[in-house]
C-alpha cells in the first residue's frame, strides 16, 4: 500500500432546480486537490495550502471531521496528515466542503485498501458536510463520490444513492463573489408548502429524472423550474433572474441556483452554447458592481478520485 495519495475531489451542482436535498450533478471542474498521507502518530492534521484561511482544528474543519468519523470506524489506521489545496472556493454554491469531505475519505480509504464502500465514503463524508451547513445531507456528497447524476433516494434507515450516466452536457456556471453561507440560506426557506405545489415540485422532479435518463434536454429544460426553494432564496441572489433570462436566450436548456447559491448553473448541449451562455450571464454582475467567476465545462463522468500515489 503507498503511504500517500493525491485525489481530486470535482465540484458538483446540487438540487438541480426542483430536487432539494435530492438530485445532483458532477463537474470535471474545478476541483479541490487533497493530499493524504497515513501516519503513525494518532488523529488527523490539517495543512491549508490555499488563501481561505479555514480552519485547521480537525474538530471545525469538514475535512478533518469526515477523516475522524472514518478512523472511528476504522482504529487501526492510527492517523492522517492533509494537505488541501482549494479549487474551489468556499461558500461558491458548487460543493465546496463537500469535494474537500471526499477528498479526505477517498484518499483515506485507498489507503486502507478500499476498505469501505462508497456508500460508506458518502457516510462519512456527510458528518463533514453536516459541519457547513448543519445537516447530514448528500446532494453533494453523492455526485462528488459516484460522479455523472446522482438521486438521494433515501438516508434513513439507510444509505440509498443511484448512480445515472447522464447526457452529453456541458455547464457554465457564473459565481458572483458574494457569499451565501449553506446554513444561512436554509434559515429562509419555508416550513410548509401547500399540496399544489409539492405535486408540481414532484412531477418535475420525475421529468428531470426521465429526461436525464432518455436524453430528452427538452424534457430536461422543461422540468429544472423549482417552485419552492428556489423562491425563498431569490432575494439573496442579486441579478439572478436576468442572468437566467440572458442565458436562455443564449441556447442554455435551463437552469437555475447551484445549491444554497450564489453560483447559477446553466445546463447546454454543446460547448459552444456553454461558452456563449457564460459570456451572457457574466456582464449581469458587471453592471451591478460584483465580480464574478465563469467555468465551463462537462459533466464529470467520475468522482473523486486518486491520481497519484507515493
Amino acid at each position: 500500500m503507498p503511504d500517500s495519495v493525491l485525489v481530486h475531489s470535482p465540484a458538483t451542482l446540487s438540487n438541480l432546480g426542483c430536487g432539494f436535498d435530492v438530485l445532483g450533478l458532477a463537474l470535471e471542474a474545478p476541483y479541490d486537490a487533497v493530499r493524504v498521507t497515513r501516519s503513525a502518530t494518532p488523529g488527523v492534521r490539517i495543512q491549508h495550502l490555499d488563501p481561505y484561511n479555514l480552519p485547521t482544528d480537525p474538530a471545525q474543519n469538514v475535512a478533518g471531521v469526515a477523516l475522524l468519523a472514518l478512523l472511528k470506524a476504522a482504529p487501526d489506521a492510527i492517523g492522517f496528515d492533509l494537505e488541501i489545496t482549494k479549487g474551489i472556493k468556499p461558500g461558491s454554491g458548487v460543493g465546496s466542503s463537500a469535494a474537500s469531505a471526499v477528498g479526505a475519505v477517498v484518499g483515506a480509504n485507498a489507503l486502507l485498501g478500499n476498505r469501505f464502500s462508497q456508500m460508506q465514503v458518502v457516510d462519512f463524508a456527510m458528518e463533514g458536510e453536516a459541519v457547513a451547513s448543519g445537516a447530514r445531507h448528500a446532494d453533494n456528497i453523492a455526485p462528488a463520490v459516484f460522479g455523472g447524476f446522482t438521486v438521494v433516494r433515501a438516508l434513513q434507515p439507510a444509505i440509498d444513492i443511484v448512480a445515472l450516466t447522464a447526457p452529453p452536457l456541458w455547464v457554465a456556471v457564473v459565481h458572483p463573489q458574494i457569499e451565501v453561507k449553506t446554513s444561512d440560506s436554509r434559515k429562509v426557506l419555508p416550513r410548509e408548502v401547500s399540496l399544489g405545489l409539492a405535486t408540481r415540485q414532484w412531477a418535475n422532479v420525475a421529468g428531470l429524472v426521465a429526461g436525464f435518463l432518455t436524453a430528452d434536454y427538452e424534457l430536461i429544460g422543461r422540468s429544472l423550474d423549482d417552485y419552492i426553494v428556489e423562491p425563498a432564496r431569490l432575494p439573496l441572489i442579486p441579478g439572478l433572474a436576468e442572468a437566467r433570462q440572458r442565458a436562455l436566450a443564449a441556447g442554455a436548456i435551463g437552469g437555475g441556483i447551484s445549491g444554497s447559491g450564489p453560483s447559477i448553473f446553466m445546463l447546454n448541449r454543446t460547448e459552444a452554447t456553454a461558452q456563449a451562455v457564460g459570456a451572457a450571464m457574466g456582464p449581469v454582475f458587471a453592471e451591478l458592481g460584483i465580480e464574478f467567476n465563469v467555468y465551463v465545462g462537462p459533466v464529470a463522468t467520475e468522482g473523486a478520485r486518486v491520481v497519484s500515489a507515493e
